[in-house]
């Protein structure tokens, strides 16, 4: 049996601007296409992980449902590791969106790990979202 494919730095970050182009438009069905139905989700305003694709959309529908959308979402600071079989990309990211309380924008870091998959290239298996500290708490 042959060694996984390793993909390239251009693939992984082409996979990610998918993600976020999705997010930013809050296109949900562009943007969950980009994950696998096993993909497992770590975001510090849940109070727990999402153990599957369906969980999170049900929670987007939700969220759209009470009023919630993106207005932007922008990547800065990429960082790329290839492995073989796939790749973890990290990035900073700023958000800001509109809820039924007003607006809102935050500056995160986030996690993405992808696999490589014969049939779609790239696809998102793990997202993780952190806060991003203050700069004067260091």
């Amino acid at each position: 049996m042959s060694e996984p494919r390793t993909p390239d730095r251009e693939e992984v970050e082409a996979a990610a601007s998918a993600i976020v182009e999705a997010f930013a438009a809050t296109d949900a069905p562009r943007y969950f296409a980009t994950f696998a139905p096993d993909a497992t989700f770590v975001f510090h305003t849940e109070p727990a992980r999402l153990d599957d694709r369906a969980t999170y959309e049900r929670l987007w529908a939700e969220w759209v449902a009470s009023g919630w959308r993106v207005v932007t979402c922008t990547s800065s600071e990429p960082a790329v590791q290839p492995f073989p079989g796939g790749a973890v990309f990290s990035h900073t990211v700023d958000t800001t969106v509109e809820t039924p309380d007003g607006r809102d924008s935050y500056r995160e870091r986030e996690s993405i790990v992808f696999r490589t998959d014969a049939n779609r290239g790239l696809v998102a298996v793990h997202e993780h979202l952190s806060p991003m500290p203050a700069a004067d708490a260091a």
